[in-house]
């Protein structure tokens, strides 16, 4: 063949390849991808599951919601301690469904698992029977999902318990994730106290300043104290921070009725008492993750909002930076406080999806 047939005939094979590996760079793309993310190669059926389980010697309320079961599941442990979730979760996350198996849990004391037995108000709470009550609810999911990874996501409280969990039975979970990170009782308070007076002055709120002027620095033996440190913090975040959509905070419709209504009303006043104590002395007092070792045995992520005056940044990142891990990382994120709002959402959201294209446990 001669040298200018055989360019013509070299060219069109080239461009025949071309058009071959256009056609299949797509799949190459996918299967790559899928590898990646080990995802199944098709999609597991869905899950939708709301029901009391055993836990801990009582019924307590679980709800488990994903279109696809072969998804992680993500296990959140709300804040409070007794302010669930469960009632405004699909507003707030429920695109998440997508992407992982959603598992919303009422602690012990709070939300339905209070309605279901209000009689405990009688007893007393700790945060050793709460994180063994959460591990038994995650040994039950790792069990019924067949091993799949189980990421737990926890904020404010719920963040305090999930690291005793995570200290505990590493084992268990792919990653811990903590929002708004609860490090120490004392020293949480006491930041939280002098930055928040210290930003009331600077923005010559002379009333409020007066107010925790009049508290004077913590410990305080008055639990209404909590309440008038909460109420400023709020009114200084709301000035700094993106509100979070109003729909968010609008339960669903079974938890509308009245008489649901009043239980997780109980249920809260329950479960802050035991938080803080009638004389500054609850669990709040003697909590200090400090306690628990630097060493942990998975991956440790952090989301921590800029404006934070309760769970401050500068004591997140103080005890964060002791701590060693597989993994550990810290993201401040502007325009967000103590309370969820979309700037934390699609913190987390992004970092959810770094840890499950991660390596997998």
């Amino acid at each position: 063949m001669p040298p200018f047939a055989q360019a013509l005939h070299l060219a069109a094979l080239v461009r025949r390849l071309g058009r071959q590996v256009a056609r299949l760079l797509p799949l190459l793309i996918a299967a790559f991808a899928t590898g990646f993310m080990g995802q199944a190669a098709h999609a597991g059926p869905p899950v939708h599951e709301e029901s009391f389980r055993r836990i801990g010697g009582i019924e307590q309320w679980v709800t488990v919601h994903g279109e696809d079961r072969e998804q992680p599941l993500l296990l959140f442990l709300h804040g409070g301690p007794g302010n669930p979730l469960s009632p405004f979760a699909k507003a707030m996350y429920g695109a998440w469904s997508r992407d992982f198996v959603l598992v919303q849990w009422d602690q012990r004391g709070a939300g339905q698992t209070f309605a279901r037995r209000p009689e405990q108000e009688a007893e007393a709470l700790s945060i050793e029977r709460m994180a063994q009550d959460g591990l038994e609810l995650a040994a039950q999911l790792k069990q019924e999902f067949g091993g799949r990874p189980l990421i737990l996501i926890a904020s404010s409280w719920g963040s305090a318990l999930g690291v005793h969990m995570v200290q505990r039975q590493p084992e268990l979970f792919a990653a811990y994730l903590g929002t708004a990170q609860l490090v120490s009782g004392r020293a949480n308070l006491l930041a939280s106290y002098q930055q928040t007076v210290a930003r009331v002055e600077a923005a010559g709120d002379s009333a409020t300043a007066a107010a925790l002027r009049a508290l004077g620095p913590p410990p305080h033996r008055d639990p209404r104290a909590f309440g008038v440190l909460r109420r400023a913090i709020r009114k200084l975040e709301a000035q700094a921070c993106t509100p979070a959509p109003r729909h968010w905070w609008q339960p669903e419709a079974p938890y509308q009725e009245a008489r649901t209504q009043a239980a997780l009303e109980a249920g809260e006043d329950y479960s802050f008492l035991q938080f803080v104590g009638l004389a500054g002395d609850g669990m709040l007092s003697t909590l200090d993750l400090h306690r628990l070792g630097r060493v942990y045995r998975l991956p440790l992520h952090f989301i921590q909002g800029e404006q934070d005056l309760l769970t401050t940044p500068d004591v997140t990142e103080a005890w964060v930076n002791t701590l060693s891990a597989p993994e550990k990382t810290l993201t401040r994120v502007p325009r967000a406080g103590h309370d969820p709002n979309p700037e934390l959402l699609q913190a987390q959201w992004q970092r959810l999806l770094l840890i499950k294209a991660g390596p997998k446990r």
